[in-house]
């Protein structure tokens, strides 16, 4: 980890497109102003590993989804036939 020292105003360049600046100092808190392209990505600490571990959860669910057996379709012409919520349409017949 890199430490620095910075006054009020001063700022540290990063990768040449982020920039941090000390805004302010008050006690123990200190402000920061970041300047960074649209294309990254800021979040604070605990937001990221919230974020981390949804998208690990949700990955594992995915796989034990993946895991289990997927059902065989069911024959369709048998299955309209059989179904008193739909059944077929009656056959016209010429007379």
């Amino acid at each position: 980890m890199l430490y620095l020292t910075r006054k009020t105003g001063e700022s540290v360049v990063i990768n040449g497109d982020i920039e941090v600046t000390v805004i302010e100092v008050r006690g123990r808190s200190v402000r920061l102003g970041f300047t960074f392209p649209p294309t990254a990505s800021v979040l604070r600490r605990e937001i990221f590993e919230r974020v981390q571990a949804e998208n690990r959860a949700a990955a594992d669910g995915a796989a034990l989804l993946d895991a289990l057996p997927t059902p065989k379709p069911a024959d369709e012409t048998a299955a309209k036939d059989d179904d008193p919520v739909n059944p077929s349409p009656p056959i016209a017949t010429k007379s």
